[in-house]
């Protein structure tokens, strides 16, 4: 495959410096990607990034993946009004251990092919470099002048930050620069990507390549993924979405992909699968021609949370939420782990009994009436049994006189109450 084409029919470039092309076609290169670990997860906004590395190394290019440790104790002033908390050395690795985990997923680092990725942390020839080594060595090359004229820099300078800019902010495009350096000269790296937010940063490294080693090196941007409404890309109203299914469960990172709008979703499939274009055109089309079957959402759901979790955490997810359209069963629900059956049911009515209640068998009527509000009295509660319409974790109740007893809770405290098709309740059992 042909890298720069594959990205650009994916709508994955921004920006391009002239001759990247002509030097990716010469053979095996060698690009990076900086990821910043100010936590130790990597989410949604972090995916553009990993999958051009990815699209690279498919496309037989060897990729990069640079952990910033020292760049992440300073702070990046792009698209950022203040200055941010700075992380402790501890913090640090500790995010970027997690970070690597996560890394590997998408990428090959250790097979023994040419183009084998790697993961460097800029910590490692940053830690030992005095203030006045840097300022020698790296700073003479670079004018304020050429730092002034960054957009980030400007910006931040002209009054639309309350704070101004720090020396230390300031100098983060120097910073950057001499990772790039650092790649070019001891791993022949000569391409920096990131997002259109970084160009600036890649390019001052591009410049000091050419000042310092008399070298050649280039820049790719992405465009910063927006969505159609205006809103921002992987924020929920519980915040980001994270990769690391403690943070973001498996169940909510599908329900994520699976609900971004018919527009959305014809950009996103492009960007964060790796669906050939044929496939892609397929249902395109099938989405045009009978939109409320969302083939593309379904599709994009599908791939990319089996890529970032496992095709067990798809279909876990796929059959949670089944479970809110009458579909699910008792087994289903039986094997389903608290976290996911707390995200499927977190917008029905939820209520809290002692869990004393359930020791000695709990009259089901009483629970429904008397310990909840799920019915109104205890003669619509029998009305709803001698109907049909009541089931408690997917099994119908039919006789009016049952009880609910310690065995019967999901987890040891939970019962899924379901009246009629759609109407749930969750009551949790807590021990006092």
């Amino acid at each position: 495959m042909d890298f720069i084409q594959e990205l650009t029919w994916r709508g994955m470039i921004h920006d391009i410096m002239p001759g990247t092309d002509e030097m990716l076609k010469q053979g095996m290169a060698t690009a990076y990607v900086g990821i910043d670990p100010t936590a130790d997860s990597l989410h949604i906004g972090h995916l553009v990034g990993i999958m051009m590395l990815r699209h690279l190394q498919r496309c037989g290019h060897k990729p990069i993946a640079l952990i910033g440790g020292a760049t992440g104790m300073i702070g990046d002033p792009s698209m950022k009004s203040q200055e941010r908390n700075l992380l402790s050395e501890e913090e640090l690795h500790h995010n970027q251990e997690c970070i690597k985990k996560q890394l590997a997923k998408f990428l090959d680092f250790d097979s023994d092919a040419p183009n084998a990725a790697e993961l460097v942390n800029n910590y490692t020839w940053m830690k030992d470099m005095s203030f006045l080594d840097f300022i020698r060595d790296v700073g003479k090359h670079i004018t304020v002048n050429y730092m002034m004229a960054k957009d980030s820099v400007k910006k931040r300078l002209s009054g639309e930050a309350r704070d101004g800019m720090s020396f230390t902010e300031f100098t983060y495009q120097l910073v950057q620069g001499f990772d790039f350096y650092t790649l070019y000269v001891t791993r022949n790296c000569r391409l920096q990507m990131g997002g259109s937010d970084q160009w600036g940063n890649i390019t001052t490294g591009t410049e000091l390549i050419r000042r310092k080693a008399g070298g050649e090196a280039f820049a790719l941007t992405c465009p910063l993924i927006t969505k159609a409404d205006g809103g921002k890309f992987g924020k929920t109203e519980s915040g980001n979405v994270w990769l690391d299914p403690a943070r973001t469960s498996p169940y909510k990172f599908y329900q994520f992909w699976l609900n971004v709008s018919d527009a959305d979703a014809e950009k996103y499939i492009k960007i964060f699968t790796f669906l050939t274009r044929e496939e892609i055109e397929e249902l395109t089309q099938q989405q045009r021609e009978n939109p409320g079957l969302r083939p593309l959402q379904k599709a994009l759901a599908r791939e990319i949370t089996c890529m970032v979790h496992s095709p067990e955490a798809y279909e876990s997810a796929v059959a949670a939420a089944q479970m809110l359209f009458g579909a699910g069963t008792a087994e289903q629900l039986a094997g389903m782990d608290e976290e996911t059956f707390l995200s499927v049911f977190e917008g029905v009515p939820h209520y809290e009994v002692p869990a004393s209640l359930a020791e000695d068998g709990l009259p089901v009527i009483d629970l429904l009436s008397v310990h909840t509000a799920i019915s109104p009295s205890k003669g619509e509660s029998r009305r709803t049994i001698e109907g049909g319409g009541l089931y408690i974790n997917k099994e119908r109740i039919a006789d009016i006189a049952a009880v609910v007893r310690k065995d019967d809770l999901i987890r040891g405290k939970y019962l899924l109450i379901q009246k009629g098709k759609k109407n749930y309740s969750v009551i949790t059992f807590k021990n006092q």
